[in-house]
Protein backbone atom coordinates (compact mmCIF):
# COMPACT_ATOMS: atom_id res chain seq x y z
CA UNK A 1 0.00 0.00 0.00
CA UNK A 2 1.43 3.39 -0.94
CA UNK A 3 1.37 6.22 1.53
CA UNK A 4 -1.24 7.92 -0.64
CA UNK A 5 -3.54 4.92 -1.01
CA UNK A 6 -5.58 2.60 1.16
CA UNK A 7 -9.10 2.62 2.46
CA UNK A 8 -10.56 3.62 5.78
CA UNK A 9 -10.61 6.80 7.78
CA UNK A 10 -8.13 9.64 7.49
CA UNK A 11 -6.24 9.06 10.70
CA UNK A 12 -3.78 11.66 12.05
CA UNK A 13 -0.92 9.29 11.19
CA UNK A 14 -2.05 8.85 7.58
CA UNK A 15 -2.63 12.59 7.10
CA UNK A 16 0.85 13.24 8.52
CA UNK A 17 2.29 10.84 5.92
CA UNK A 18 0.46 12.67 3.13
CA UNK A 19 1.74 15.98 4.43
CA UNK A 20 5.34 14.70 4.50
CA UNK A 21 4.96 13.43 0.93
CA UNK A 22 3.83 16.89 -0.20
CA UNK A 23 6.70 18.53 1.65
CA UNK A 24 9.23 16.22 -0.01
CA UNK A 25 7.76 16.70 -3.49
CA UNK A 26 9.82 18.89 -5.81
CA UNK A 27 6.87 19.67 -8.07
CA UNK A 28 6.64 19.52 -11.86
CA UNK A 29 8.93 21.45 -14.17
CA UNK A 30 6.67 22.10 -17.17
CA UNK A 31 4.24 25.04 -17.10
CA UNK A 32 1.09 23.01 -18.00
CA UNK A 33 1.91 20.49 -15.29
CA UNK A 34 2.28 23.34 -12.78
CA UNK A 35 -1.25 24.53 -13.55
CA UNK A 36 -2.58 20.98 -13.28
CA UNK A 37 -0.86 20.54 -9.92
CA UNK A 38 -2.25 23.84 -8.63
CA UNK A 39 -5.77 22.77 -9.59
CA UNK A 40 -5.36 19.35 -7.98
CA UNK A 41 -3.87 20.74 -4.78
CA UNK A 42 -6.58 23.36 -4.59
CA UNK A 43 -9.24 20.65 -4.73
CA UNK A 44 -7.31 18.67 -2.14
CA UNK A 45 -7.22 21.75 0.11
CA UNK A 46 -10.98 22.29 -0.24
CA UNK A 47 -11.71 18.62 0.48
CA UNK A 48 -9.43 18.80 3.53
CA UNK A 49 -11.38 21.83 4.75
CA UNK A 50 -14.53 19.77 4.42
CA UNK A 51 -13.01 17.00 6.53
CA UNK A 52 -11.93 19.58 9.11
CA UNK A 53 -15.55 20.75 9.25
CA UNK A 54 -16.65 17.16 9.86
CA UNK A 55 -14.16 16.75 12.70
CA UNK A 56 -15.12 20.13 14.16
CA UNK A 57 -18.84 19.35 14.15
CA UNK A 58 -18.22 15.90 15.67
CA UNK A 59 -16.04 17.35 18.46
CA UNK A 60 -18.57 20.12 19.19
CA UNK A 61 -21.48 17.69 19.35
CA UNK A 62 -19.57 15.40 21.72
CA UNK A 63 -18.64 18.27 24.03
CA UNK A 64 -22.17 19.66 24.13
CA UNK A 65 -23.73 16.32 24.90
CA UNK A 66 -27.36 16.79 25.83
CA UNK A 67 -27.04 20.40 27.05
CA UNK A 68 -29.91 22.30 25.34
CA UNK A 69 -29.13 25.62 23.59
CA UNK A 70 -31.34 27.48 26.07
CA UNK A 71 -29.37 26.26 29.10
CA UNK A 72 -27.03 28.82 30.68
CA UNK A 73 -24.30 26.14 30.74
CA UNK A 74 -24.31 26.07 26.93
CA UNK A 75 -22.45 29.38 26.64
CA UNK A 76 -19.61 28.14 28.85
CA UNK A 77 -19.42 24.87 26.91
CA UNK A 78 -19.35 26.74 23.59
CA UNK A 79 -16.50 28.97 24.82
CA UNK A 80 -14.57 25.87 25.80
CA UNK A 81 -15.18 24.30 22.38
CA UNK A 82 -14.13 27.42 20.48
CA UNK A 83 -10.94 27.82 22.50
CA UNK A 84 -9.86 24.20 21.94
CA UNK A 85 -10.70 24.33 18.22
CA UNK A 86 -8.80 27.63 17.93
CA UNK A 87 -5.71 26.14 19.56
CA UNK A 88 -5.85 23.17 17.17
CA UNK A 89 -6.25 25.45 14.15
CA UNK A 90 -3.70 27.96 15.51
CA UNK A 91 -6.31 30.70 15.32
CA UNK A 92 -8.05 32.96 17.79
CA UNK A 93 -11.14 31.71 19.68
CA UNK A 94 -13.22 34.32 17.88
CA UNK A 95 -12.31 32.89 14.47
CA UNK A 96 -12.68 29.37 15.83
CA UNK A 97 -16.23 30.11 16.98
CA UNK A 98 -17.06 31.08 13.38
CA UNK A 99 -15.63 27.77 12.16
CA UNK A 100 -17.61 25.83 14.76
CA UNK A 101 -20.81 27.58 13.71
CA UNK A 102 -20.03 26.96 10.04
CA UNK A 103 -19.34 23.27 10.62
CA UNK A 104 -22.52 22.84 12.66
CA UNK A 105 -24.75 24.49 10.05
CA UNK A 106 -23.15 22.63 7.13
CA UNK A 107 -23.48 19.22 8.73
CA UNK A 108 -27.00 19.69 10.08
CA UNK A 109 -28.80 22.10 7.74
CA UNK A 110 -27.06 22.36 4.35
CA UNK A 111 -26.09 18.89 3.08
CA UNK A 112 -25.67 19.95 -0.57
CA UNK A 113 -23.32 22.81 0.22
CA UNK A 114 -21.44 20.50 2.58
CA UNK A 115 -21.14 17.84 -0.15
CA UNK A 116 -19.70 20.45 -2.53
CA UNK A 117 -17.08 21.31 0.10
CA UNK A 118 -16.27 17.68 0.95
CA UNK A 119 -15.71 16.86 -2.72
CA UNK A 120 -13.46 19.87 -3.23
CA UNK A 121 -15.80 21.76 -5.57
CA UNK A 122 -16.04 24.87 -3.39
CA UNK A 123 -13.70 26.31 -0.79
CA UNK A 124 -14.33 26.81 2.90
CA UNK A 125 -14.60 30.56 2.25
CA UNK A 126 -17.29 30.00 -0.41
CA UNK A 127 -19.20 27.77 2.01
CA UNK A 128 -18.85 30.49 4.65
CA UNK A 129 -20.40 33.02 2.28
CA UNK A 130 -23.34 30.70 1.56
CA UNK A 131 -23.99 30.08 5.25
CA UNK A 132 -23.58 33.77 6.16
CA UNK A 133 -25.90 35.09 3.47
CA UNK A 134 -28.68 32.64 4.43
CA UNK A 135 -28.31 33.12 8.19
CA UNK A 136 -31.41 35.36 8.36
CA UNK A 137 -33.68 32.62 7.01
CA UNK A 138 -35.58 29.84 8.71
CA UNK A 139 -34.13 26.36 8.54
CA UNK A 140 -36.77 25.37 5.97
CA UNK A 141 -36.03 28.29 3.63
CA UNK A 142 -32.28 27.82 4.01
CA UNK A 143 -32.76 24.18 3.05
CA UNK A 144 -34.57 25.21 -0.15
CA UNK A 145 -31.67 27.43 -1.19
CA UNK A 146 -29.25 24.63 -0.32
CA UNK A 147 -31.23 22.30 -2.60
CA UNK A 148 -30.95 24.82 -5.44
CA UNK A 149 -27.19 24.89 -4.93
CA UNK A 150 -27.10 21.10 -5.03
CA UNK A 151 -29.13 21.06 -8.27
CA UNK A 152 -26.41 22.99 -10.13
CA UNK A 153 -23.12 22.89 -8.19
CA UNK A 154 -21.14 23.71 -11.33
CA UNK A 155 -22.80 27.12 -11.48
CA UNK A 156 -21.62 28.03 -7.97
CA UNK A 157 -18.11 26.79 -8.77
CA UNK A 158 -17.68 29.37 -11.50
CA UNK A 159 -19.02 32.46 -9.69
CA UNK A 160 -16.84 35.13 -8.15
CA UNK A 161 -17.33 35.97 -4.48
CA UNK A 162 -19.17 39.17 -5.39
CA UNK A 163 -21.62 37.43 -7.72
CA UNK A 164 -22.13 34.65 -5.18
CA UNK A 165 -23.11 37.20 -2.53
CA UNK A 166 -25.40 39.08 -4.93
CA UNK A 167 -27.27 35.94 -6.05
CA UNK A 168 -27.63 34.59 -2.50
CA UNK A 169 -29.00 37.88 -1.21
CA UNK A 170 -31.56 37.94 -4.00
CA UNK A 171 -32.57 34.36 -3.22
CA UNK A 172 -32.79 35.08 0.51
CA UNK A 173 -34.96 38.14 -0.09
CA UNK A 174 -37.33 36.17 -2.31
CA UNK A 175 -37.47 33.29 0.19
CA UNK A 176 -38.54 35.42 3.15
CA UNK A 177 -38.75 39.18 2.80
CA UNK A 178 -39.89 39.69 6.39
CA UNK A 179 -36.88 37.89 7.85
CA UNK A 180 -34.63 39.81 5.47
CA UNK A 181 -36.00 43.11 6.80
CA UNK A 182 -35.67 41.96 10.42
CA UNK A 183 -32.06 40.97 9.75
CA UNK A 184 -31.41 44.48 8.45
CA UNK A 185 -32.87 45.95 11.63
CA UNK A 186 -30.64 43.72 13.77
CA UNK A 187 -27.64 44.83 11.73
CA UNK A 188 -28.48 48.47 12.43
CA UNK A 189 -28.52 47.75 16.16
CA UNK A 190 -25.05 46.18 15.81
CA UNK A 191 -23.43 49.27 14.25
CA UNK A 192 -19.96 49.89 15.64
CA UNK A 193 -16.56 51.51 15.21
CA UNK A 194 -13.32 49.51 15.11
CA UNK A 195 -9.63 50.37 15.11
CA UNK A 196 -6.89 48.25 13.52
CA UNK A 197 -3.13 48.97 13.39
CA UNK A 198 -1.44 49.17 9.98
CA UNK A 199 2.22 49.21 8.90
CA UNK A 200 4.34 52.39 8.93
CA UNK A 201 2.74 53.82 12.06
CA UNK A 202 -0.74 54.10 10.53
CA UNK A 203 -4.12 52.75 11.64
CA UNK A 204 -7.51 52.01 10.07
CA UNK A 205 -10.54 53.59 11.75
CA UNK A 206 -13.67 51.85 10.44
CA UNK A 207 -17.35 52.41 11.07
CA UNK A 208 -20.06 49.82 10.31
CA UNK A 209 -23.18 51.95 9.81
CA UNK A 210 -26.40 51.85 7.74
CA UNK A 211 -25.77 52.05 4.00
CA UNK A 212 -27.66 55.32 3.46
CA UNK A 213 -25.71 57.07 6.20
CA UNK A 214 -22.42 55.71 4.92
CA UNK A 215 -23.11 56.90 1.38
CA UNK A 216 -24.10 60.36 2.65
CA UNK A 217 -20.96 60.64 4.81
CA UNK A 218 -18.71 59.53 1.96
CA UNK A 219 -20.38 61.95 -0.45
CA UNK A 220 -19.78 64.78 2.02
CA UNK A 221 -16.08 63.91 2.26
CA UNK A 222 -15.82 63.72 -1.54
CA UNK A 223 -17.48 67.11 -1.82
CA UNK A 224 -14.97 68.58 0.63
CA UNK A 225 -12.08 67.06 -1.33
CA UNK A 226 -13.39 68.37 -4.64
CA UNK A 227 -13.73 71.88 -3.22
CA UNK A 228 -10.26 71.83 -1.68
CA UNK A 229 -8.66 70.58 -4.90
CA UNK A 230 -10.46 73.30 -6.82
CA UNK A 231 -8.93 75.89 -4.49
CA UNK A 232 -5.45 74.62 -5.29
CA UNK A 233 -4.88 72.19 -2.41
CA UNK A 234 -2.04 69.89 -3.52
CA UNK A 235 -2.97 66.99 -1.21
CA UNK A 236 -4.43 63.86 -2.77
CA UNK A 237 -8.20 63.42 -2.69
CA UNK A 238 -7.84 60.56 -0.24
CA UNK A 239 -5.63 62.61 2.08
CA UNK A 240 -8.09 65.53 2.05
CA UNK A 241 -11.01 63.21 2.85
CA UNK A 242 -9.09 61.59 5.72
CA UNK A 243 -7.99 64.97 7.12
CA UNK A 244 -11.54 66.32 6.89
CA UNK A 245 -12.91 63.31 8.77
CA UNK A 246 -10.32 63.62 11.52
CA UNK A 247 -10.93 67.37 11.81
CA UNK A 248 -14.64 66.88 12.38
CA UNK A 249 -14.05 64.07 14.89
CA UNK A 250 -11.26 65.62 16.95
CA UNK A 251 -11.37 69.39 16.45
CA UNK A 252 -14.95 70.33 15.57
CA UNK A 253 -15.35 74.08 15.18
CA UNK A 254 -12.92 74.97 17.92
CA UNK A 255 -11.00 73.80 20.98
CA UNK A 256 -14.16 73.88 23.09
CA UNK A 257 -15.56 70.93 21.12
CA UNK A 258 -12.57 68.68 21.65
CA UNK A 259 -13.13 65.45 23.57
CA UNK A 260 -13.20 66.00 27.30
CA UNK A 261 -12.61 62.34 28.21
CA UNK A 262 -8.95 61.92 29.24
CA UNK A 263 -7.03 59.40 27.15
CA UNK A 264 -4.04 57.50 28.57
CA UNK A 265 -1.72 55.60 26.24
CA UNK A 266 0.99 53.26 27.55
CA UNK A 267 4.28 53.28 25.66
CA UNK A 268 6.74 50.49 26.47
CA UNK A 269 10.17 51.74 25.40
CA UNK A 270 13.80 51.18 26.30
CA UNK A 271 15.71 53.96 28.03
CA UNK A 272 18.22 54.28 25.19
CA UNK A 273 15.48 54.57 22.57
CA UNK A 274 13.76 57.37 24.48
CA UNK A 275 16.66 59.26 26.00
CA UNK A 276 19.60 58.26 23.84
CA UNK A 277 20.20 57.26 20.25
CA UNK A 278 18.71 53.75 20.44
CA UNK A 279 16.69 52.31 17.59
CA UNK A 280 14.82 49.45 19.28
CA UNK A 281 11.12 49.55 18.33
CA UNK A 282 8.76 50.61 21.11
CA UNK A 283 5.42 48.99 21.94
CA UNK A 284 2.44 51.32 21.81
CA UNK A 285 -0.67 50.11 23.59
CA UNK A 286 -3.41 49.00 21.13
CA UNK A 287 -1.12 49.50 18.12
CA UNK A 288 1.83 47.15 18.67
CA UNK A 289 5.43 47.88 17.61
CA UNK A 290 6.29 51.34 16.31
CA UNK A 291 9.67 52.75 15.19
CA UNK A 292 11.80 54.42 17.83
CA UNK A 293 11.74 57.79 16.04
CA UNK A 294 7.92 57.70 15.91
CA UNK A 295 7.83 56.86 19.64
CA UNK A 296 10.05 59.87 20.38
CA UNK A 297 7.74 62.03 18.25
CA UNK A 298 4.71 60.78 20.23
CA UNK A 299 6.41 61.73 23.48
CA UNK A 300 7.00 65.24 22.15
CA UNK A 301 3.45 65.62 20.85
CA UNK A 302 1.92 64.36 24.11
CA UNK A 303 3.96 66.87 26.07
CA UNK A 304 2.44 69.74 24.08
CA UNK A 305 -1.14 68.45 23.68
CA UNK A 306 -4.11 68.41 26.02
CA UNK A 307 -5.84 65.45 24.37
CA UNK A 308 -3.83 62.54 25.71
CA UNK A 309 -1.56 61.40 28.49
CA UNK A 310 1.38 59.24 27.44
CA UNK A 311 2.71 56.92 30.15
CA UNK A 312 6.28 55.87 29.41
CA UNK A 313 7.38 52.52 30.82
CA UNK A 314 10.97 51.34 30.51
CA UNK A 315 11.55 47.70 29.61
CA UNK A 316 14.59 45.75 30.73
CA UNK A 317 16.16 43.12 28.44
CA UNK A 318 14.40 40.21 30.17
CA UNK A 319 11.29 41.45 31.90
CA UNK A 320 9.55 44.33 33.55
CA UNK A 321 10.08 44.89 37.25
CA UNK A 322 8.03 42.32 39.17
CA UNK A 323 5.52 43.06 41.89
CA UNK A 324 3.59 40.85 44.29
CA UNK A 325 0.47 41.32 46.39
CA UNK A 326 -1.14 39.49 49.27
CA UNK A 327 -4.60 40.42 48.01
CA UNK A 328 -6.58 37.96 45.89
CA UNK A 329 -7.47 40.64 43.31
CA UNK A 330 -4.59 42.10 41.32
CA UNK A 331 -3.89 45.71 42.42
CA UNK A 332 -4.04 48.38 39.71
CA UNK A 333 -0.28 48.84 39.47
CA UNK A 334 0.44 45.12 39.26
CA UNK A 335 -2.35 44.60 36.75
CA UNK A 336 -0.92 47.43 34.63
CA UNK A 337 2.52 45.79 34.59
CA UNK A 338 1.01 42.47 33.48
CA UNK A 339 -0.94 44.21 30.72
CA UNK A 340 2.21 45.93 29.52
CA UNK A 341 4.12 42.65 29.54
CA UNK A 342 1.47 40.59 27.74
CA UNK A 343 0.03 43.36 25.46
CA UNK A 344 -2.79 41.11 24.17
CA UNK A 345 -4.56 37.96 25.40
CA UNK A 346 -1.99 35.34 26.39
CA UNK A 347 -3.99 32.39 25.07
CA UNK A 348 -2.00 31.12 22.05
CA UNK A 349 -3.13 32.57 18.70
CA UNK A 350 -5.57 35.00 20.37
CA UNK A 351 -4.74 38.68 19.91
CA UNK A 352 -7.89 40.11 21.50
CA UNK A 353 -7.55 43.00 23.97
CA UNK A 354 -6.89 42.05 27.59
CA UNK A 355 -10.04 42.30 29.74
CA UNK A 356 -9.16 40.14 32.78
CA UNK A 357 -6.00 39.55 34.81
CA UNK A 358 -6.06 35.84 35.57
CA UNK A 359 -4.27 33.67 38.14
CA UNK A 360 -2.33 31.08 36.11
CA UNK A 361 -2.32 28.70 39.06
CA UNK A 362 -5.75 29.45 40.59
CA UNK A 363 -5.88 31.16 43.95
CA UNK A 364 -8.05 28.29 45.20
CA UNK A 365 -5.05 25.98 44.64
CA UNK A 366 -2.62 28.31 46.39
CA UNK A 367 -1.58 30.40 43.38
CA UNK A 368 -0.18 33.77 44.51
CA UNK A 369 -1.36 37.17 43.29
CA UNK A 370 1.98 37.97 41.68
CA UNK A 371 3.55 39.22 38.50
CA UNK A 372 4.79 35.72 37.66
CA UNK A 373 1.46 34.00 38.36
CA UNK A 374 -0.62 36.56 36.49
CA UNK A 375 -1.58 36.65 32.82
CA UNK A 376 -3.74 38.91 30.72
CA UNK A 377 -6.69 37.21 29.05
CA UNK A 378 -9.66 38.36 27.01
CA UNK A 379 -13.07 37.68 28.53
CA UNK A 380 -13.80 34.73 26.27
CA UNK A 381 -10.54 32.88 26.95
CA UNK A 382 -10.78 33.46 30.69
CA UNK A 383 -14.28 32.01 30.80
CA UNK A 384 -13.24 29.11 28.57
CA UNK A 385 -10.74 28.01 31.21
CA UNK A 386 -13.39 27.74 33.92
CA UNK A 387 -14.81 24.31 32.95
CA UNK A 388 -13.08 21.41 34.69
CA UNK A 389 -10.02 19.96 32.96
CA UNK A 390 -7.87 23.00 32.09
CA UNK A 391 -4.49 23.20 33.76
CA UNK A 392 -1.79 25.88 33.46
CA UNK A 393 1.56 26.52 35.08
CA UNK A 394 4.44 28.94 34.67
CA UNK A 395 7.79 28.25 33.07
CA UNK A 396 10.59 30.55 32.03
CA UNK A 397 12.37 30.34 28.70
CA UNK A 398 16.16 30.21 28.54
CA UNK A 399 16.16 33.94 27.73
CA UNK A 400 14.24 34.62 30.94
CA UNK A 401 10.92 35.43 29.31
CA UNK A 402 7.74 34.51 31.15
CA UNK A 403 5.96 31.52 29.60
CA UNK A 404 2.58 29.91 30.32
CA UNK A 405 2.11 26.22 29.58
CA UNK A 406 -1.56 25.22 29.25
CA UNK A 407 -2.95 21.69 29.03
CA UNK A 408 -6.47 21.37 27.56
CA UNK A 409 -9.08 18.77 28.61
CA UNK A 410 -8.02 16.58 25.65
CA UNK A 411 -4.43 16.46 26.95
CA UNK A 412 -2.88 18.74 24.33
CA UNK A 413 -0.21 21.14 25.57
CA UNK A 414 0.24 24.71 24.29
CA UNK A 415 2.94 27.21 25.26
CA UNK A 416 2.57 30.97 25.27
CA UNK A 417 5.74 33.03 25.83
CA UNK A 418 5.41 36.69 26.70
CA UNK A 419 6.43 39.10 23.91
CA UNK A 420 10.04 40.23 23.91
CA UNK A 421 10.27 43.61 25.69
CA UNK A 422 12.30 46.48 24.19
CA UNK A 423 15.95 46.06 25.02
CA UNK A 424 18.58 48.69 25.57
CA UNK A 425 21.71 49.17 23.58
CA UNK A 426 20.40 48.89 19.99
CA UNK A 427 22.10 51.73 18.13
CA UNK A 428 20.27 53.86 15.61
CA UNK A 429 21.53 53.83 11.98
CA UNK A 430 23.72 56.71 10.83
CA UNK A 431 21.86 59.89 10.05
CA UNK A 432 22.73 59.51 6.37
CA UNK A 433 20.96 56.14 6.25
CA UNK A 434 17.90 57.52 8.06
CA UNK A 435 17.63 60.38 5.57
CA UNK A 436 17.95 58.01 2.59
CA UNK A 437 15.29 55.68 4.03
Amino acid sequence: MSEWGGDGEATPERVAAWTEAIIRSAGPGADPACIDLIQSLRRLTCAAEGLIATATATFAAGQRGDVPPSDERRERVDRNIATQIGLARRESPRRARIHVGLATVLTTEMPHTFAALRTGRISEWRATIIVRETACLTREDRGKIDAQIGADPGHWETLSDGRTIAELRAMAYEADREHFVLARQRAVRDRRVTLRPLPAGMARLSATVPLVDAVAAYAGLEHAATGARGRGDDRSRGAIMADTLLHHLTAGNGPAERPVVPIAVNLLISDTALLGDGNEPAQCERFGPIPADLARDLVGVAADADLATLRRVYGSPKSLVAMESKARCFPAGLARLIRLRDRTCRMPFCDAPIRHIDHIVPAARGGPTSYGNGQGLCESCNHAKQPHGWYSHVRHRPDGRHQVETTTPTGHVYRSPAPTPPRSGVPAPPREERRSA
